[in-house]
């Protein structure tokens, strides 16, 4: 790799990390080429963009991005994929699901809305963070509960003021 096409694809990467608050950075290295299909066949139904990447390359980028990724630079040993989500549960979610058939990929760190998650023990809890959709859905439903308490309440008193007059 030339230094122009070096210096164009840190270009590209530091675009890529200035769109988006979500990054997980795993090892995929000896993944069959069935199973690296699969994931990605999952990752791209699931809104992903997995891509594979040069770690100084992305440590470059890393510096030149706005963003301050804190140690994540660190785990950028031996090979290096990248998960690229608009949802913040959604690679800690497919990561954990193919888990369940190998021991790879193996995620290294995150960097998930400003804050960085370092070594594969942080897996389980960035698969139960809650999408913005989610926390949204939990409040409209906080918010709708006694709204409906009261309709209910009213509902129970005419009904009951009904049968009174009836009798």
């Amino acid at each position: 790799m030339t230094r122009e096409e070096k210096s164009i694809a840190i270009e590209n990467l530091t675009a890529q990390l200035a769109g988006t608050n979500i990054i997980y950075v795993s090892d995929i290295s000896g993944l069959n080429a069935e199973t690296t299909s699969n994931l990605r066949r999952a990752c791209f139904k699931a809104g992903i963009k997995l891509e594979v990447v040069k770690n100084t390359l992305l440590a470059k980028a890393m510096e030149a991005s706005a963003n301050d990724y804190g140690d994540l630079p660190t785990v950028l040993t031996g090979n290096s994929a990248i998960f690229i989500s608009d949802v913040a549960n959604a690679p800690g979610k497919i990561i954990k699901d193919f888990r369940k058939k190998s021991d790879k990929p193996v995620l290294k760190g995150a960097y998930i809305n400003s804050e960085v998650y370092i070594g594969d023990n942080q897996l389980d809890a960035l698969a139960t963070i809650k999408s913005k959709e989610e926390l949204l859905g939990e409040i409209i439903g906080l918010l709708q509960s006694p709204a409906q308490r009261i309709i209910s309440a009213l509902q129970n008193k005419f009904a009951g003021s009904e049968e009174e007059t009836e009798a």
